[in-house]
Order: structure tokens, then C-alpha cells, then sequence
């Protein structure tokens, strides 16, 4: 089979296509031709060797795949490693068979990043109708569905987002007010959009935006962080946390995998979600799998909005609609 294979960390150039046997059966997992495989920013800190856990080289990045089993049913599920591949092994507690009114694009979108935006707003900040929160790259994978699914709840949404095409489609998705995520007084806009504090957000940037954010919650708020695609880890004193007696979260979805209802239960929650039409998940690009590099420079340069995916079955050579080559 072909599949991306990295054999070196380092930039977007290490990931190159080559043909590779098929894994070998596991128990408990299922064997799935993929379709479509979800590109993350997980998937660039994997490349960089930053990612929360080490990898073996060589190695075949994609933690979300979109296919079908050999018995015929379509799925979308989660894997640590294998899925920019045109056959992956997927464990059976994160593979889920999708309802038929929902596309193979809209699965790939809900399986990480609906998953995390649905755990970070309801399992980890709890928010509430009423409260306000932060929601940055309010446009990309997580943001636009957390968007979407804290105004659902009720919950005053302020988005952050680095253009202005960007900012206009958060408020058409439910936003109360978009503010620039560039800003150097970006605590003082958040501030005026909101009215004052806010109750609670989301971070996944780092450096001064983590705290230019922080700075703008509310004494005991909370703030959720679920990344740091800057690649600048922020340090908070503790003295800063008491004074306001602020909470601060990490969140990382691989350490729901092994929970026997957590998943399960957002998953069905997206799904019906998707099909009441109270949640649109955004697809972005379709890349040929022999492009999964130029997939990663657009990423890491946040020009696309919606869900970026690689195309597997299709080569560079053969153009569809949607897709990037």
C-alpha cells in the first residue's frame, strides 16, 4: 500500500510517500480502507518532535481516518499514528459507524477536533448558558465547532481570528463579537467586545496570546488549554493564579481513548447534532496523499479555514473538485 512515511523529524519536506506493507492484524482493532485521513496541528508537532508523546521513526503520521471495513460499513475513528495511509488499523472503542445523512467530510471533521471542541467546552470549562467565553482560531478545525456548539448552549462566544474574512465567518457561526487575534492590546479589545471579563476560554496559541487572553478572564474563571501552535510554551506564576484564584486546564483528547462513555457520548451528541442542523462542521481542502507536505506549509501559514484532509485514494496527477494540488 502507499502511505506517508516520516523517517526523519524536521520540516514538511520529511514527509514523503512510499510503499509499505499493510499492517498486520491486532485484536480489538479494525482493518479500514481509508478515504479520507483529518490533518491536524498534532500532526506538525509529530513532524517536529514536539508533540506531547515521542514517536518512533520511521513513522506514519494521521490520528483521524475516514473508511470502510472489509465487511462494508463506513467509519470514522481515531488512531495514534497510521492514518496518511490507504489501510489503517483503527482500535474499536474510538470507531464509529456513521449515520447515513452524514457526508465522509463532515465525519472527518467531527472525530479530534469535534471531539475535543465538545470535551473542552462541556467535560473540562463546563460552560454554561449565560457565561461568556473566548474562542480562538474561532474559523480552523476546533474553533468553529466550539463556536458553534457554546452558542447553541447559550454561551456569549468573543472569537479571536487573524483576518477578517475570518472574523465575519465566527459571527456568522454564532459569535457575539470578533476580535483580532494579532492585537497587541488584544486583552483590552476581548475586554470591550465582552463587556468586562470573561467567564471562561479557550487557548491553543501560546507566548503572549496565552496570557494577553488570560489576563482577560474574570476572578474565578477558568481557561482551557488545548495546544500551542506558536510553538511557545507559556510559564503561569502561581502568586497570578491565587490573587484571582483562576483555573487553568490542560487538555489533551488521547487520555479520553481509554474511557469506556466519554467518547461515545460526544460522538452521538456531534452526530445528532450535525443532523438537527444546529452544528455545520467546516471542510476545507482535500489534498492527493503525494501532496501531504504542501497540506502542512498551509496549515502552519493559517491561510485555510474549515478542515483540511488528504484525498488517499487520489494522486497529485488527478485533480477533483475541492481539492488542493
Amino acid at each position: 500500500m502507499h502511505a506517508i512515511v516520516m523517517r526523519e523529524f524536521g520540516g514538511p519536506e520529511v514527509l514523503r510517500t512510499e510503499e509499505v506493507p499493510e499492517p498486520e492484524p491486532r485484536a480489538g482493532h479494525l482493518a479500514v480502507e481509508v478515504s479520507l485521513a483529518g490533518i491536524n496541528y498534532a500532526d506538525m508537532h509529530v513532524r517536529g518532535n514536539t508533540y506531547l508523546a515521542p514517536v518512533d521513526l520511521p513513522y506514519i503520521p494521521g490520528n483521524e481516518v475516514m473508511g470502510t471495513t472489509d465487511d462494508g460499513r463506513r467509519v470514522i475513528g481515531l488512531s495514534r499514528g497510521g492514518g496518511y495511509a490507504e489501510r489503517a488499523l483503527l482500535h474499536r472503542r474510538v470507531t464509529w459507524d456513521v449515520p447515513d445523512g452524514i457526508g465522509d467530510e463532515q465525519a472527518v471533521a467531527l472525530a479530534l477536533q469535534g471531539n475535543s471542541a465538545w470535551h473542552l467546552l462541556f467535560t473540562t470549562l463546563r460552560v454554561t448558558a449565560g457565561e461568556t467565553l473566548v474562542v480562538p482560531a474561532a474559523a480552523g478545525g476546533v474553533g468553529s465547532l466550539a463556536v458553534q456548539l457554546a452558542a447553541h448552549a447559550g454561551v456569549k462566544v468573543i472569537a479571536l481570528g487573524g483576518s477578517e474574512e475570518k472574523r465575519k465567518l465566527a459571527v456568522d457561526l454564532g459569535a457575539h463579537a470578533a476580535v483580532d487575534s494579532t492585537a497587541d492590546d488584544l486583552t483590552e479589545r476581548i475586554l470591550e467586545a465582552a463587556g468586562g471579563p470573561v467567564r471562561a476560554a479557550l487557548e491553543m496559541t501560546g507566548g503572549d496570546t496565552f496570557h494577553r487572553t488570560l489576563d482577560a478572564v474574570a476572578p474565578r474563571g477558568r481557561l482551557a488549554v488545548y495546544g500551542y501552535a506558536s510553538g511557545e510554551m507559556a510559564q503561569v506564576p502561581t502568586r497570578h493564579l491565587m490573587e484571582r484564584s483562576l483555573t487553568v486546564s490542560g487538555f489533551w483528547l488521547p487520555q479520553l481513548y481509554g474511557d469506556r462513555t466519554a467518547l461515545p457520548t460526544s460522538m452521538r451528541a456531534l452526530f445528532d447534532a450535525v443532523e438537527a442542523g444546529t452544528l455545520t462542521p467546516l471542510t476545507g481542502a482535500r489534498y492527493p496523499l503525494d501532496r501531504a507536505s504542501q497540506a502542512h506549509r498551509d496549515l502552519a501559514a493559517r491561510i485555510p479555514t474549515g478542515k483540511l484532509m488528504l484525498d488517499v485514494r487520489r494522486r497529485s496527477t488527478e485533480a477533483a473538485p475541492g481539492s488542493a494540488i
